[in-house]
């Protein structure tokens, strides 16, 4: 699926919507790990789920200074995500890994725009070409694993 995330008009919807997103990966991120039979790949997941964590983290600050609610829970889109992972449990840890990695590729395309937004200050840029880097670690990490599979 293609995200819209990173299009919005101004700063408060983008927070708002990089929230729902995190959201959405950790649950996805959390039935990757109950559903992965290598323990060795669940570990590593369980690796990239805390840095979800943390960019929610910094988010959630990012709403404050904002002045804006910050969701605390994902959108209707955490069924998609959380679906397909459970859809490819049926076919085994490489479809499991593959729907993960599709997964993220919208959270790194959500960054990357985010990196270009017009409203985010210079502190605000640098933590989304961080949080960029992790997705493309993490979305790297996926592929080339469930490729060797």
């Amino acid at each position: 699926m293609v995200t819209m995330v990173g299009n919005e008009s101004d700063i408060k919807g983008l927070v708002k919507d990089l929230i729902y997103l995190e959201h959405d990966a950790i649950a996805a991120y959390d039935s990757c790990i109950a559903r992965l039979d290598n323990k060795k790949f669940a570990s590593q997941i369980a690796s990239f789920k805390q840095d979800h964590l943390q960019h929610l983290e910094v988010l959630n600050e990012m709403a404050r200074e904002l002045a804006i609610e910050a969701p605390t829970r994902g959108d209707m889109k955490q069924t998609l995500t959380t679906g397909k992972v459970a859809l490819a449990d049926l076919m085994g840890d490489a479809a499991i890994l593959k729907a993960m990695k599709t997964n993220e590729d919208d959270t790194v395309t959500a960054y990357e725009r985010a990196s270009r937004h017009q409203d985010a200050i210079p502190a605000s840029k640098a933590f989304f070409i961080k949080a960029h880097q992790d997705e493309e670690r993490h979305r790297a990490w996926m592929d080339t694993t469930a490729k060797a599979l």
